[in-house]
């Protein structure tokens, strides 16, 4: 039976996570805090984009 290429790629991404969750959580806390910190700044500047358009692109 042949594995599916995309289960893998999940099943070895979220090994990974755990592996690094466990041998140092101090370092997976700051790559969270470093991800929710990126979706932050991209909501942000979107939300001044659409506030541009808004406003009629002045």
């Amino acid at each position: 039976m042949a594995v599916n290429s995309k289960k893998l790629a999940v099943y070895l991404v979220a090994v990974f996570v755990l592996y690094v969750i466990i041998t140092d959580p101090e370092k997976a806390a700051d790559y969270v805090q470093i991800g929710f910190e990126g979706i932050s700044e991209a909501a942000k500047a979107l939300g001044d984009f659409m506030t541009w358009l808004a406003n009629g692109g002045k």
